[in-house]
């Protein structure tokens, strides 16, 4: 998980409990599998008797990190970042132990609490004096953005923020003892802006690590979907949708995250790759890697939910299963399925399932049509083959009160929604 370590950090780790931070950007609620290397640095330092420190970059989020952009972002009211403070405080508070008496308890802090008190003059009086343009204008990020064609260039605002990071550093280093920033391998210039002006203005150590950017190996973005980003909080992204998402890894993207994503030992990883390597196309070392992760994130209960819902599209699973999930995980499962509305009303009074499949609803084209496939043995209702085309449908049929599945074949289903 090692890109760039500064000399002196593992010697320093091995010597004394040391405090160290991440910065976490609070554009949204929750946080999404992209904050999850840094969140896994947390949990890793603070298993190992350090003191992990969360930093909600509410100041830096109104301002924007010019660091792999290559355009400004929006910019936060305070009442929405105290909002989503709370929100990333409660997410990060299943990973990290905040509550307890012990020395190396986490910590959470937002960085706007003391940049707010800063005026302009103060701030390059007593932060801008240290750090020479010569020293930030040799940064890539700031490199980059300047020789871009796209024509934007980099304002003041964004040329700044490495000095508005370093500030960060040196008020935790002053008032929590904090001598390590940890981040992701485009952060290395602004973490090392911070020690610099920790050396200059204090005379003081400070050291930095970052890890590598997680890339798939196609090139692609890690955790964007066509749907966007894959989010903790299950109201964004649902457990289903979140374990399919593992699930679905190519075999070198498995190995890799199998290490970075999980807290299982190296002797535990190394036996899943080889047991995987000898029958790829089970998909174990995917599988692992989806419970362990979807577990930590979510829950036993929900890994447990998204295998029942898997095993209805992909395996041989029965109405129970189908009975067992909730309709967040049934929607998912069944994300772009035709849907046909039928009135309650006439559900609850019971009707045959030739008029509900052919007349209310066009699974069916035809009563002729819908009786040849029911003979064929081709027609299933939750999941289970029917043999009489006029057997009735009631509301003793519908799933979470509201659906029924239906399905013609192997692979095509339908869903009769009851309004």
């Amino acid at each position: 998980m090692i890109h760039d370590i500064m000399p002196g950090t593992e010697e320093l780790l091995a010597k004394e409990m040391t405090t160290a931070y991440v910065g976490i950007d609070p554009t949204a609620d929750s946080l999404h599998i992209g904050h999850m290397v840094s969140v896994m640095m947390l949990i890793h330092l603070q298993r190992c008797g350090h003191r992990p420190v969360a930093l909600i970059g509410g100041a830096t989020g109104m301002i924007g990190d010019p660091s792999g952009k290559s355009q400004e972002r929006n910019l936060l009211d305070e009442a929405t970042l105290r909002h989503n403070q709370e929100c990333l405080k409660a997410q990060l508070a299943k990973f990290l132990d905040f509550e307890s008496k012990k020395p190396n308890a986490a910590l959470l802090v937002n960085n706007y609490d003391w940049m707010k008190e800063f005026s302009f003059l103060e701030f390059i009086r007593d932060i801008g004096k240290h750090i020479t343009v010569n020293y930030m204008m040799a940064k890539d990020s700031v490199k980059k953005r300047i020789s871009s064609d796209s024509g934007s260039g980099l304002s003041f605002t964004e040329f700044t923020y490495q000095l508005v990071q370093g500030t960060d550093f040196l008020h935790l280093y002053q008032h929590y003892s904090c001598k390590l920033q940890m981040g992701g391998s485009d952060q290395w210039g602004n973490i090392t802006t911070g020690t610099e002006l920790i050396r200059r203005k204090l005379g003081g150590e400070a050291f930095a690590l970052t890890c590598p950017l997680i890339t798939k190996a196609d090139g692609g973005k890690f955790g964007k979907t066509e749907t966007g980003n894959v989010w903790l909080d299950s109201r964004l992204t649902s457990p289903y949708k979140f374990y399919q998402f593992w699930l679905n890894t190519s075999d070198e993207d498995a190995e890799k995250y199998i290490k970075i994503f999980t807290l299982l030992d190296k002797k535990t990883i190394e036996e899943h790759i080889a047991e995987h390597k000898q029958a790829p196309h089970l998909r174990k070392l995917q599988q692992v890697l989806a419970r362990e992760i979807t577990i930590m994130v979510h829950s036993e209960a929900d890994y447990n939910q998204a295998i029942a819902a898997s095993q209805i599209l992909f395996g041989s699973s029965t109405s129970d299963a189908l009975k067992s999930i909730d309709e967040e995980t049934f929607l998912a499962v069944f994300e772009g399925v035709p849907q046909f509305e039928v009135s309650a009303e006439l559900i609850r009074n019971g009707l045959p399932f030739s008029a509900l499949a052919a007349e209310h609803s066009a699974v069916f084209p035809s009563k002729g049509d819908l009786r040849r496939n029911v003979t064929a043995g081709g027609v299933s209702v939750n999941k289970e083959k029917i043999s009489d085309p006029e057997m009735v449908i009631d509301s003793s049929f519908l799933l979470n009160g509201k659906f029924i599945l239906l399905q013609k074949g192997k692979k095509n289903y339908f869903i009769v929604k009851a309004v």
